[in-house]
């Protein structure tokens, strides 16, 4: 990401060739939401987008406030709630593939082979007990990432939800999990915030029977996410082994340090 014209304008350039039917599929969920008025990152209007500059897709967006402004987790929950609540788009969403990408994760990583082995073997176990679970709302479309750190306050301090990549059409527990982990698991909420999401939204995934499946889910993904950055990154590598052994313990989660 590149800050243009004074984070006016920033810029979003994708790695490799092949993100190009993800940026496309970005800027045509950002064109439906701004459609609706939903209050979502908006691209410019002024360029053809997206632009492919020597094999990478790029797209500009307005920028939002010059800091980085969290929303609240009552309108996060509100947000959601209306994100929810729209008319499904006229274009098709891939469906949720929450393992869709842990082999490639693991097989790129640099990692103990033992840490390897068991995170492969956790996430068979894993991909079982999410085949049976009985989703109690709706299906429909998804942010994919919704949480904290992706509703900023523009300018005018309007709570924004930005990071489009990520929609999908799935259970809509998903979108719920991780401001329910951010608060049950890590203590990156506090009781009173997690209250406020949950009025928000008007359903408290917590009381769901699958919660706890899902939440492993979400936390596995979570561990690989990182492992990408171990071969690279000192303190991702030493984070994840910190992780896995948590997860293999069945200890805590809040010593899990936020990358």
């Amino acid at each position: 990401m590149f800050r243009i014209d004074r984070g006016r304008i920033v810029s979003r350039v994708g790695r490799h060739a092949d993100r190009l039917p993800s940026v496309r599929r970005e800027v045509a969920v950002a064109q439906w939401l701004a459609a609706e008025d939903y209050p979502s990152a908006r691209l410019v209007t002024e360029a053809e987008q997206p632009v492919v500059v020597e094999g990478h897709p790029v797209t500009f967006w307005e920028g939002l406030a010059d800091g980085e402004t969290y929303a609240s987790t009552r309108e996060m929950g509100d947000l959601l709630r209306r994100l929810h609540g729209l008319g499904a788009p006229s274009f098709p969403l891939p469906e949720l593939r929450p393992f869709g990408k842990v082999d490639r994760r693991l097989k790129r990583a640099v990692l103990r082979e033992e840490t390897r082995g068991y995170l492969s073997a956790l996430a068979q176990e894993l991909s079982a007990k999410y085949e049976g679970l009985e989703f109690v709302l709706p299906p429909g479309h998804l942010h994919g990432d919704f949480n904290i750190g992706n509703v900023l306050r523009d300018a005018e301090e309007r709570p924004t939800v930005i990071d489009l990549d990520g929609f999908a059409v799935g259970p809509r527990e998903w979108d719920l999990m991780q401001t329910a982990m951010y608060y049950d698991s890590f203590g990156w909420h506090s009781e009173d915030e997690y209250a406020d999401f949950v009025t928000g939204y008007g359903f408290d995934v917590r009381q769901w029977s699958g919660y706890r499946v899902l939440r492993s889910v979400r936390e596995l993904l979570m561990v690989t996410w990182l492992a990408q950055n171990a071969g690279t990154n000192p303190r991702a590598a030493e984070e994840v082994e910190k992780r896995v052994d948590s997860l293999r313990s069945g200890g805590s989660r809040r010593d899990w340090a936020p990358f």
